[in-house]
């Protein structure tokens, strides 16, 4: 595929293999013509999120023929240098606590710039003009690197610098952790939902022994918390009654 044009029917989808991600791609693959997927190894505590990833695509190639067709090649780029330079609790076994920042512990410096310089290189090669990203500044950690004023002056730097048009996606902004389950069902329904809660991977700690009714996880982490959180919330005010 050629460098110099990018086609308005195709995705790229920054796609770790958890919650948010994974509705990500389910709300890009019923969107775009072709929809391809990027993960990130940088020795991730909770790496068991990376073998995730090939389970839940194999789960969505299956949910509607559309999707079958539409989802296209997925992509690992390996990040060492990430996970070697960042003295954090999701790259090293410390605690999860709130640091003299004001930040917790997880908080991984750079990471989603990163990603996204990544993502946008790939796009350019790909010919690909839109990134779908899980960013939110609602139900978050407090990550300066989810901040939608971020994300917008990523993507402006990604446009200048490679000289494109790429428009940059976050469909979750906006909302909390009930309502991305909200929109997991309007996307897909129940069968979509059960990927999103069975086989989608959010705990810092990497558990995948214990099982909630929310998924999979330690249950005490941050992430856990606000998966849990927003699933009990979605089940008692957003879910669909019969």
């Amino acid at each position: 595929m050629g460098l110099s044009v990018l086609s308005e029917d195709a995705a790229l989808v920054l796609f770790s293999g958890g919650q948010d991600s994974t509705i990500c791609l389910g709300w890009a693959l019923d969107r775009f013509a072709r929809v391809e997927t990027i993960g990130f190894d940088y020795f991730q505590r909770h790496a068991v999120e990376l073998s995730q990833r090939p389970v839940i695509r194999d789960r969505l190639r299956e949910l509607k023929p559309e999707w079958r067709e539409r989802l296209g090649d997925d992509h690992v780029v390996n990040v060492p240098a990430l996970g070697a330079m960042s003295e954090t609790a999701l790259t090293r076994d410390v605690a999860i606590a709130m640091s003299d920042s004001g930040l917790p512990t997880t908080f991984v410096p750079g990471r989603n710039l990163i990603f996204l310089c990544f993502a946008g290189a790939l796009a350019y090669r790909r010919g690909t003009s839109h990134l779908v990203a899980g960013m939110c500044e609602t139900d978050y950690s407090g990550y300066p690197d989810c901040r939608d004023a971020t994300l917008k002056a990523m993507r402006t730097a990604l446009n200048l610098g490679m000289d494109r048009s790429f428009t940059l996606h976050t469909p979750l902004m906006w909302i909390d952790k009930a309502s991305s389950f909200a929109l997991a069902d309007d996307i897909g329904g129940d069968e979509f939902l059960q990927v999103v809660v069975e086989d989608s991977h959010s705990c810092y700690l990497g558990v995948r022994s214990d099982r909630h009714n929310w998924g999979y996880g330690c249950g005490e982490c941050p992430a856990c918390q606000l998966r849990a959180a927003g699933f009990a919330k979605w089940n008692e005010e957003c879910r669909k009654k019969p």
